[in-house]
Order: structure tokens, then C-alpha cells, then sequence
């Protein structure tokens, strides 16, 4: 009997299932075409009727980006300009001046010129901040300034620009630029091969490949793979590079969407490299998306010792859709679960706090799963490494000096102070280190904490309210309280705070390349990584081998 209940009952549900599901469509479809029709009317009548003259494809943009903005950081609309921008990240490859500039506070500053680049051969430096591009002054383009710097092969721009507050000219003359998705490798030592990959490209799997190749023809026994600071890419690329060192046919990721043709299983496809070479992977609290497929993934496999401090945990992946009129919308269509079945994604966008604000995932909700070999790992808060290194987190003091540029600024004037170091590595004494808390004090250099920001806009609504001058004595003495405790933690986070600034000096007298070369024969994590590759008791002790 119990066949035939079954199949008797089964019929209707499915039948009632398959109802729900098509009435539900056509609900969404008429809630989709209310709303567009309203969003249509508004939007005419306020270009028709408003006060001033507007502009239709600025309000359509912001609207765009305002609405797209309460999902989740990675839905991102691109119009014709930001389309050109989002290829070149994907490729590699562009026509333009080699460097790596931003725009804050209405002042456009070159972070890093990349040797032999355009800016550089213009004798163009870190920290110099350019007013005028050809006939355009910065201070009155409020645009992306980058695209000025953008053209055919050959095309000369002239800049004026300042350095240490002294106007100057040069001439650019842009070149095809190719990122290097691996900027660097080669050996730490006999036997041991570094391969730097700073991101996801379309090149990446093939650069990370001839990287490989090269190091184990010149003797390298065993790998470090440095992904610290990679902000992810590309999905196949992940894989690729996975396959490196994994057989084929091995499941690498499984993506999950509520959208069946967004769920799928992707599995390594050629023959590997090499599947036994001992592996070490570096990651840090700003190893992102693929990097943490890359790392998440080759845990999970028992392939690769990961070393480092949590990574990010980005578990959600996105997909280009074009648009009309040259524009494009990258869209968070799936999350994406390792070969153990977790899914490393850390913040919550579909539930935020009162305040708009996605929250982390509490360690305590944290689920278990097993690698291969039954290794216990965790999913929900990035892929924590098999060695936890207290070097590779970042003190807030420490994310504090990047975001206000303290040591950026520093760093720039240290260099034309000592503009005859050529190729040696700067020594930061503690003289050097008192002079760069009396820059941070002479330059009003803030931190912006959450606390020091919170007690500013304090003092503000008092203002407006117009009880400052009862509680002016008291927030004066809480503000000295305040820079006291940020005094306390300069000297308490001193060591790390001078490898910032160290590291920072080396690119600015020796390029990228001159920081990896210091590395390779300085760098703590990575002479960890190689301590645990070195004993292989250790290696395969925590690989269950």
C-alpha cells in the first residue's frame, strides 16, 4: 500500500508546487513592471519640473548606485567610462601611464609608479600630486580623473604636477601597460621557489604555470605561494591554478544559487604540473575571493599548508551582464562552497543592523567540516590558516596610518630627505621613528578611530544645539585622553608600524621588485613558511600524511 499512497499523493504536491511557483512569477513580473513604471513617471517629472536644470544621466546614475548599493558591495553598475576600467582589471592589459594613482580629497596623487612604465620614464615619483592634465585643471574636474591619462599608443599628455609643494612639468607618452598577475619569483633559497600572485587575471593560471616551470628547471624542491593582499578575480582562473598542483577531475568549487543555471560544479580540466612538490600558501586578512577559493579549496585537499592570519571571506560570486548603450552590471548571482562543503563568506547582506551595516558571522555559529584526510575546518569567517602567524594581522592603529596616509606621507618626505640611498635598504632607528610621530603631530595627521570619530560629531550636535561651552572643558580633556591612548599605541604596535614604513621606503627607492628581493631573505611569514616546508615531520604532521 504504501507505493500507492505514495504515488497517488505525489502527483498533486508537485502539481500545487509547479502552481505556487508560476503564480509567484507572474507576481514578481507585475511587482517589476509596477515599480518601473512609477520609477518611470518620477523621473520624468522631476527632469521636467524641477526648479534648476538637471542632469538626466547623473541622476540615473546615482539612482543606479544608490539602489544597487543596499545589496551588497560586489552588485556594482558600470556606465560607458567605468566598463573600460572594469576590462582592464580583468585582462591585464590597457594603453596608459603605468602607475598607480588616486584622488582623495580633490587631489590626485601617484601611490606608485611601476618601473620602466610611462610615469616613471616622465621621472614622475610616489607622492607627487598632479594639478593639470593637458589643458584640464584637477581642482575643477570632478570626474574620474584617470581617464585623462587614457589614449592610443604613442599619445603624449603633458602634466603639471607638485612635488614637495614645487610646481612642475613633464611629458607622458602612453604605452601598452601589461599587470603582471605574478609580479614576482624566485628562489629563497636552494631548494625553495616564492611565486608572488597579486590577482586574478585572465593570465593568471598561465603566468602562475611558467613561474612553476622555471623554479623546479632551476632546482626549487618545494613552493611558497604568497597571496597575501590578493583581492581575488577571476573564478577559472582559481581553478587553473588549483590544477597546478591537483590531478584532473578534482572538484575544486560548487556554486549555489537560488537560480538553477547558477548552480554548478567546477572540476579541475588538464593534467597537472605536479602533484607531490611540498606547498606553502600565505594568506591574510586581505586575501580575497579567489585567493581564498585558491587557498580554501587546496585545504580542503590536504594539498598545501596554509600559513598567515584569517582571510577575508568573500564566498560570493558575480557575473557580468551588458547592458544597453555600452554599460554593464556586475551582479551577485551564487555563493560558492569549497571541496568540504563550506562556504568562507563572513558578512550577512541579506540581514544588517539598524544602521544599514552587514555583520560578521560570530565564531560561536561557525559550522564544522572535514578535508579529505579529516582535518576539522570551519566555514564562515574566511579561510583560517592551518598556522595562525600574529605578524600577518593588522593592528587598527596600523589600518588607521593606511587610510590617513601617515605613512605614505611620511615616507615621501624621508625620500627627499635622503635622496642618495640608491640600492640599500634604508635602517629605521628609533631616532627615525620619534621623527615620524613628531610628522604625524606636526602635520595634524588624524586617525579617525570610530572612537575619535563618534567624540568629533559629539562636539558638532552640541554645537547645534548650543550646549558646546557647558562641555567644552570635558571634550577637551577626553580628546587628550584620546591622542595620549593613540601615542600609547604607536609605541605599543612599533615594530609593525615600522615594517609599513619600511617596506614602503624600499618601493620608493627600489620598485616592487626591490621589496620582494627583501622578502625573500627578511620577511618573517615567509621564513615560517619555509621552516615548516624544511621539516617535513611538521609538514606532514598537520597534512595528515
Amino acid at each position: 500500500m504504501y507505493p500507492y499512497f505514495k504515488k497517488k499523493f505525489i502527483i498533486p504536491v508537485a502539481a500545487a508546487g509547479m502552481l505556487f511557483v508560476g503564480t509567484s512569477f507572474r507576481e514578481d513580473f507585475f511587482e517589476i513592471a509596477k515599480q518601473i513604471e512609477i520609477f518611470t513617471t518620477l523621473f520624468k517629472a522631476v527632469n521636467t519640473n524641477y526648479v534648476d536644470e538637471t542632469n538626466p544621466g547623473d541622476l540615473m546614475d546615482k539612482a543606479i548606485k544608490s539602489m544597487l548599493a543596499s545589496l551588497d558591495p560586489y552588485t556594482v553598475y558600470f556606465n560607458e567610462q567605468d566598463v573600460v576600467n572594469f576590462k582592464i582589471n580583468n585582462t591585464g592589459e590597457y594603453t596608459g601611464i603605468g602607475a598607480l594613482i588616486s584622488r582623495k580629497n580633490d587631489r590626485l596623487i601617484v601611490r606608485e609608479p611601476y618601473k620602466n612604465y610611462p610615469a616613471d620614464k616622465a621621472g614622475l615619483k610616489a607622492g607627487d600630486e598632479i594639478i593639470q592634465i593637458g589643458d584640464v585643471l584637477i581642482a575643477d574636474f570632478k570626474d574620474d580623473a584617470s581617464q585623462l591619462l587614457k589614449g592610443t599608443k604613442n599619445t603624449k599628455i603633458n602634466i603639471k604636477y607638485l612635488r614637495q609643494g614645487k610646481p612642475s612639468t613633464t611629458v607622458l607618452v602612453l604605452d601598452e601597460v601589461d599587470i603582471k598577475s605574478v609580479p614576482f619569483y624566485g628562489k629563497i633559497d636552494d631548494k625553495t621557489g616564492y611565486i608572488v600572485l597579486a590577482h586574478f587575471s585572465r593570465k593568471a593560471s598561465a603566468e602562475v604555470k611558467d613561474a612553476l616551470e622555471k623554479l623546479k628547471a632551476d632546482g626549487a624542491k618545494q613552493i611558497v605561494l604568497d597571496l597575501r593582499g590578493n583581492p581575488g578575480g577571476l573564478l577559472n582562473e582559481a581553478i587553473d591554478i588549483c590544477n597546478l598542483f591537483v590531478p584532473k577531475n578534482e572538484v575544486i568549487v560548487t556554486t549555489k544559487s537560488r537560480i538553477e543555471k547558477h548552480n554548478n560544479t567546477y572540476k579541475t580540466q588538464k593534467e597537472p604540473v605536479d602533484t607531490e612538490i611540498p606547498l606553502a600558501i600565505l594568506v591574510n586578512g586581505r586575501s580575497a575571493s579567489a585567493s581564498e577559493i585558491v587557498s580554501g579549496a587546496l585545504q580542503d585537499l590536504d594539498r598545501a599548508v596554509i600559513l598567515g592570519s584569517r582571510s577575508f571571506g568573500k564566498g560570493l560570486v558575480q557575473r557580468s551582464v551588458d547592458l544597453t548603450y555600452g554599460t554593464q552590471l556586475k551582479v551577485t548571482i551564487s555563493r560558492y562552497y569549497t571541496p568540504s562543503g563550506r562556504c568562507i563568506q563572513a558578512l550577512d547582506y541579506a540581514h544588517k543592523d539598524k544602521n544599514g551595516v552587514a555583520q560578521k558571522t560570530e565564531a560561536k555559529n561557525f559550522n564544522a567540516f572535514k578535508t579529505r584526510k579529516g582535518r576539522t575546518v570551519y566555514d564562515g569567517g574566511g579561510v583560517l590558516p592551518d598556522i595562525e602567524l600574529e605578524e600577518t594581522k593588522i593592528s587598527p592603529i596600523a589600518t588607521a596610518l593606511t587610510k590617513n596616509d601617515g605613512v605614505f606621507d611620511y615616507a615621501t618626505s624621508y625620500y627627499y630627505k635622503n635622496p642618495n640611498l640608491g640600492d640599500k635598504i634604508p635602517t629605521l632607528t628609533d631616532a627615525d621613528y620619534a621623527a615620524f610621530k613628531q610628522f604625524l603631530k606636526t602635520n595634524k595627521i588624524t586617525f579617525d578611530t570610530e572612537t575619535e570619530v563618534a567624540l568629533k560629531n559629539t562636539l558638532v550636535a552640541a554645537k547645534k544645539e548650543k550646549i558646546d561651552e557647558t562641555i567644552t572643558a570635558e571634550y577637551q580633556q577626553l580628546l587628550n585622553a584620546l591622542e595620549k591612548s593613540e601615542t600609547t599605541l604607536l609605541d605599543k604596535n612599533q615594530k609593525e608600524i615600522k615594517n609599513m614604513i619600511l617596506e614602503e621606503l624600499i618601493k620608493r627607492y627600489q620598485y616592487q621588485e626591490g621589496l620582494y628581493q627583501y622578502y625573500l631573505k627578511n620577511n618573517s611569514e615567509i621564513k615560517r613558511a619555509v621552516s615548516v616546508l624544511n621539516n617535513q615531520t611538521e609538514y606532514k604532521t598537520i597534512l595528515k600524511m
